[in-house]
């Protein structure tokens, strides 16, 4: 079981996630999300003076997948969806997850042991 964890452009959320339902990839998490990668964050000069943004809104998608095939066209997916071909268009990143329980099975779980 993998995780795979992409941030990307707040605007191309819906690009994302509808892209991801139409090959068949339901399940997901998205979280408004705030950081800098290589940029740096971004200078913007105005009369009053220069100032810099450090930590740039994003979005992030978790998707956990059981099969490998389903990583490679998640990671496909994400990218082709949220790619603009300009600096600042995101990171996919691919985790192993040892384990996953569902809440809502807990009593039950609790009554097998």
């Amino acid at each position: 079981m993998k995780m795979v964890i992409a941030i990307f452009r707040p605007e191309k959320c819906e690009e994302v996630k509808e892209a991801l339902k139409e090959v068949g990839i339901i399940g997901m998490t998205f979280t408004r999300v705030t950081g800098r990668g290589q940029q740096a964050g971004v200078r913007f000069t105005s009369r009053v003076g220069d100032f810099v943004v450090d930590e740039i809104e994003k979005m992030k998608v978790e998707i956990v997948l059981e099969d490998d095939s389903d990583v490679n066209l998640a990671v496909d997916t994400v990218r082709r969806a949220a790619w603009t071909g300009h600096p600042g268009d995101g990171r996919v990143f691919v985790i192993p997850v040892e384990n996953s329980y569902k809440i809502s099975d807990y009593l039950d779980d609790q009554s097998n042991h």
